[in-house]
């Protein structure tokens, strides 16, 4: 087993924007060194103040220095069947697949993380970062923050820690806790191994060749593995019963989200259980009672096709009904009864009682002061949009983006265009597969727009 130890400087955190400015690679066959590279590499990109004043690498040390292409060869050739070793090995990894990928290649190896099998050897400690290591370990390290040096005391990690573990313990965490011996006759770690660690949907299909199982992850490889490594009564039926494996790439993560839940809905797999409802029979609307006061209820009129103005949202189950406008009467401290939620006692409800009312149940609370909070509620639960626009994220590749389209008031479908054909409405427009719309999707998109995740808005 060859190891491929790893350290590398960069411009920044972040892989997608972000550049290598230097590496260092030491090629280690379990007894001995068997070839080094390090080198800095040319950005062509500025370096900010404090990355140098962290690393001592300037604008000035990186300017005749080779670009990443000019090394991407020998990195390549080094660590070729050997496991992709570093401390923290998510953020190396990433930084290394991301400049092949603007190359055009695919950069796949194994990895074996020193934090992680630190954890596993030396449990207890307060903290296992390369510093902490060091000074437990007593590593010298004469150029902190450097590749080389860096590279050099996560080495010393490795080499403590190889002597002190089974090689089957080791092979387990590069295998991600995958049993070769449990996998199913037609599975193998290799198979699993070459499996994309990029964004996408995935299908696990049985012997007959029909899908039993959809899923999604923005690293194919490393759910799927988990899958294998699940050793639960439910996951080991579902295990033994795949034949092959199949995936699709998707790039933004909201594209996989909406293609499973549409996948799950089309297929019905046998192991799927969430989303697999088509049906959407009970709603929640809403209404102005008597005295002005925005109320809530919940129909289940939606079932037979029959019109119910005002409905906010649609559930496949009352009790789900139920729970939400519960939820949502305690988070902007609605009246119970107002959202018929709960009977209310000689006129006002039990909240009242307990000071945890405002009191509207008994026109206490002003009407303006109540219903703005009730219509922020409407604006949780409503999945219908006021506006047309389209999503904009990652795609395939860095020169593609998806694009999720949104249209009088609802999910249209996604598709991808090339960056460099702009973002002009007809390309966007011309690029989108049409697919169904129902609670789910929309439910989905809400709350990724909500989250911080990376996106682009564009309003039309």
């Amino acid at each position: 087993m060859k190891y491929a130890i790893i350290d590398i400087e960069t411009t920044g955190g972040a892989y997608r924007v972000s550049r290598i400015t230097e590496v260092g690679i030491i090629l280690y066959d379990g007894e001995k060194v068997i070839d080094r590279f390090e080198s800095l590499i040319n950005p062509e990109s500025n370096i900010p103040y404090n990355i140098t004043q962290l690393t001592g690498i300037t604008n000035q040390m990186v300017k005749d220095a080779p670009k990443f292409y000019e090394v991407a060869k020998k990195i390549v050739e080094i660590t070729k069947g050997a496991i992709f070793v570093a401390h923290n090995v998510g953020f190396d990894y990433k930084f290394i697949k991301e400049e092949f990928a603007r190359l055009g290649y695919k950069f796949m190896r194994k990895q074996l993380c020193t934090v992680r099998l630190s954890r596993q050897v030396f449990p207890g400690r307060r903290s296992y970062s390369l510093d902490a290591m060091s000074v437990f370990l007593k590593i010298k390290i004469k150029n902190r923050h450097r590749a080389m040096a860096d590279t050099e005391a996560c080495f010393i990690i490795l080499k403590t820690i190889l002597a002190q573990q089974k090689a089957d313990e080791v092979n387990l965490m590069v295998n991600r806790g995958v049993q070769a011996s449990k996998l199913p006759p037609n599975i193998n770690l290799q198979q699993l191994h070459s499996f994309p660690e990029e964004c996408g949907v995935y299908y696990f299909h049985n012997k007959n060749g029909n899908v039993i199982y959809v899923g999604k992850s923005i690293n194919i490889k490393k759910r799927i593995m988990e899958h294998f490594a699940n050793e639960t009564p439910k996951a080991n039926r579902m295990k033994a019963a795949v034949h092959e494996i199949t995936y699709e790439i998707t790039g933004s993560e909201l594209v996989a989200l909406l293609f499973e839940s549409n996948e799950i809905k089309r297929i019905r797999p046998a192991h799927n259980r969430a989303q697999k409802r088509t049906r959407f029979p009970i709603g929640i609307y809403h209404y102005l009672n008597a005295d002005g006061y925005i109320c809530f209820n919940i129909t289940d009129k939606i079932k037979d096709k029959k019109t119910v103005d005002n409905i906010l949202a649609a559930y496949p189950k009352g009790r789900l009904a139920s729970s939400t406008l519960l939820s949502i009467a305690r988070k902007y401290e609605l009246c119970k009864p107002l959202c018929n939620v709960e009977n209310s006692l000689g006129g006002n409800c039990l909240n009242f009682q307990l000071d945890l009312c405002r009191g509207a149940c008994m026109k206490k609370e002003p009407i303006e002061a109540y219903n703005d909070r009730a219509k922020r509620a409407m604006e949780q639960l409503k999945l219908e949009f006021d506006t047309n626009f389209f999503i904009l994220e990652a795609g395939r590749n860095p020169d593609e983006q998806a694009v999720i389209l949104i249209e009088n008031g609802a999910y249209q479908g996604f598709g991808y265009v090339e960056k460099e054909t702009g973002q002009s409405l007809f390309d966007l427009k011309e690029c989108i597969k049409p697919f169904g719309n129902n609670p789910d999707v929309g439910k989905i998109i809400k709350q990724h727009l909500k989250s911080k995740k990376s996106y682009q808005i564009i309003k039309f």
